[in-house]
């Protein structure tokens, strides 16, 4: 599925609803078997994270190193567009100052201009046993909204287990899950750290957190594009 084809406007009511979007098919098979093959090529990638060691989890994800591999960088320009237009409706929503250029390069500009300036689109890999502990992907003061994770693997044929999962911490409420069915090549687009709701005085904000739950069997690759550089 191209971009341009994507229900934008079902997309951002998914979103305002639910906190998530799942586009299914954005990617064929064959470029997620690219896309996970290539995972052990050092020659794409500028640092690679063993989960672990560092409380996140467990599994591992290689961040990609500039240029980005064109499939990728392309795919994270078109995605840009029609997600800042939601991206400047929530920051006004919530009383936000910020606001998002048309054109990524023009937000990528501005990134690399307060000193976050390293790529972070990513690929995660894991196996039995692996887990993502719930996060937030902010990386310094810029930071866009909205991210997405695709999955590159085949679900109850690759792997079994692994569930995308968002939570959602409501003020002074018990916080909500919402567990994403994914296929291979679908992706899910959510909120980076906070969203508005609207309740009965008004918008307020909820924040969210992504994870992934624990892997019962096999191998699971996915392919995680954030629009904000990292410090």
């Amino acid at each position: 599925m191209s971009v341009a084809a994507i229900d934008w406007e079902q997309a951002g009511a998914d979103l305002d609803a639910h906190g998530c979007t799942v586009v299914k098919g954005l990617i064929d098979a064959a470029t997620c078997r690219a896309h996970a093959g290539a995972y052990d090529d050092d020659a794409r990638y500028r640092s690679r994270v063993v989960m672990e060691r560092h409380g996140f989890g467990r599994g591992e994800y290689r961040y990609f190193a500039y240029p980005l591999p064109p499939g990728i960088g392309a795919l994270r320009a078109a995605l840009y567009g029609p997600l800042a237009r939601i991206a400047n409706r929530w920051h006004e929503a919530m009383g936000l100052g910020a606001r998002f250029p048309a054109q990524h390069a023009e937000f990528l500009a501005r990134c690399h201009a307060a000193g976050q300036r390293r790529p972070t689109p990513l690929i995660l890999r894991y196996g039995a046993g692996d887990y993502n502990c719930l996060h937030q992907d902010l990386y310094g003061e810029h930071v866009f909204p909205l991210q997405v994770a695709l999955l590159l693997s085949r679900p109850g044929e690759d792997f079994t287990g692994g569930d995308f999962v968002l939570t959602e911490q409501r003020p002074r409420m018990q916080s909500r899950v919402e567990v994403v069915g994914l296929g291979q090549g679908d992706a899910v687009i959510f909120p980076v750290n906070q969203r508005p709701v609207n309740g009965t005085r008004g918008v307020y904000r909820v924040a969210m957190r992504h994870g992934v739950s624990r892997l019962r069997s096999g191998q699971r690759h996915t392919l995680g594009i954030i629009f904000h550089d990292a410090e």
